[in-house]
């Protein structure tokens, strides 16, 4: 089972049922010596902090999924991760504690406007999503 994981392409994974399958074989072999494999499906979580969730629910927002492993649509790297690895290109650093200050100091330097605008691109990229239906997108 632990082989058939490891391959199982997202898009198998959805057409196979898999997670289903693996509960039906859980249970059928309960009280018998098995290897628990833990599921991206249960073990991921989404990256929201106990503020955030309450925000969200405070104004009754709907949280969308995120699938595992899908970094083309990851909303961290619509903006920052995508600027912050161009900015890196040239930069070269001895330690963790540089890489770090550099970094802040790239963060910092970014006015309200910055982070407001990519927000609202947010909007465009979504529609980009939703039609692709799963294709990875560039």
């Amino acid at each position: 089972m632990e082989a058939l994981l490891e391959e199982v392409s997202c898009e198998t994974y959805q057409k196979l049922d898999l997670p289903n399958r693996i509960d039906e074989i859980e249970s059928s072999t309960q009280g018998k010596a098995t290897h628990h494999y833990p599921r991206h499906d249960k073990v991921i979580r989404p990256h929201v902090a106990s503020p955030v969730k309450t925000h969200l629910e405070i104004h009754e927002w709907e949280v969308l999924p995120h699938p595992p492993y899908s970094p083309d649509i990851a909303p961290s790297d619509f903006l920052l991760f995508r600027l912050v690895t161009h900015g890196l290109s040239q930069q070269h650093f001895h330690s963790y504690e540089e890489a770090k200050n550099w970094v802040n100091s790239w963060i910092a330097s970014k006015d309200e406007a910055f982070f407001r605008r990519g927000i609202h691109m947010l909007h465009e990229r979504w529609e980009e999503v939703v039609p692709s239906d799963g294709q990875y997108l560039e």
